[in-house]
């Protein structure tokens, strides 16, 4: 029954101090965020939260762990998603929230009874401001993954040089990861310019070893696979010397020393393929 109490003398309080307590909480939160927000975006977010606090309070009590508190638990991801986004930083995420506590304390207090209202609805402000960094924590993780996405993307671009021939310039560490990325958009661009000859330069790879030189071979054979034929450019002395010492064996996959050569000899193989195709009609 106190805590019932308890709740009611705080939400009678919270409801008649409505405007008096989100003007304030807005002003000290947009203190924190040095304007950085713009003052109706961020009072429509703390008002919002504010009458959510509320209906949450008067329905579950000073918990905040019932269904009650769901339409809270919901407004806080989407304000941290949303902080993160803008770049704000964890811990201005969650002074956001933690702010009302400041803003609270001076007309909860006001007797023994009203501290300790005052206390556990901290407590409980406390664990929606943890609530806040967890949500800003996925958030930034999931948007290092996605630009980590974009560059790797960014960094194995596959060009048409020619009618029929496309390359794949290749510049930094050759991975898994990358070597999927590679495959794929290898063998969409292939399809998509019904291109015959796919040229891999790896000039721009630093060191080729064991495990770049099986990285070579796997997209060299899924290339094949789609009937194109591939070649291994950007062999320099340094890399050439590597394979040798470390008896890397390529098969029979052509390679060239740069990417003019390979592409004269790819032109040269098209132009074969056309005349005896020519011959054959007649």
């Amino acid at each position: 029954m106190a805590t019932e109490d308890n709740t009611q003398r705080l939400v009678d309080a919270l409801v008649a101090g409505r405007d008096e307590f989100t003007a304030q909480w807005n002003r000290t939160v947009s203190g924190n965020l040095q304007g950085r927000l713009s003052t109706a975006e961020l009072g429509r977010e703390l008002g919002e939260l504010y009458e959510a606090i509320v209906q949450a309070l008067t329905a579950g009590g000073l918990s905040g762990r019932g269904e009650e508190f769901a339409e809270v638990r919901s407004l806080l991801i989407e304000l941290s998603r949303n902080r993160a986004r803008q770049g704000f930083t964890p811990s201005e995420t969650a002074r956001s929230v933690l702010a009302l506590k400041d803003v609270l304390e001076p007309a909860l207090t006001t007797d023994g009874h009203g501290a300790e209202i005052y206390l556990q609805f901290a407590r409980l402000l406390d664990d929606l401001g943890l609530l806040t960094t967890e949500a800003y924590v996925r958030t930034r993780e999931e948007i290092i993954s996605a630009q980590a996405e974009q560059l790797l993307e960014l960094s194995t671009p596959v060009v048409k040089l020619w009618d029929g021939v496309v390359g794949v310039p290749l510049v930094g560490t050759l991975d898994s990861a990358r070597t999927q990325v590679v495959m794929e958009k290898l063998l969409q661009t292939l399809v998509d310019t019904n291109s015959t000859h796919a040229i891999i330069d790896i000039t721009g790879v630093p060191t080729v070893d064991t495990q770049v030189a099986q990285h070579l071979l796997k997209t060299v054979v899924a290339a094949r696979m789609m009937g194109a034929q591939c070649t291994i450019s950007g062999i320099r002395p340094q890399i050439a010397q590597t394979i040798v010492a470390l008896g890397i064996e390529f098969g029979d996959i052509p390679t060239n020393a740069t990417l003019a050569e390979a592409l004269r000899q790819a032109l040269k193989e098209i132009a074969q393929d056309a005349e005896d195709d020519a011959r054959g009609l007649l």
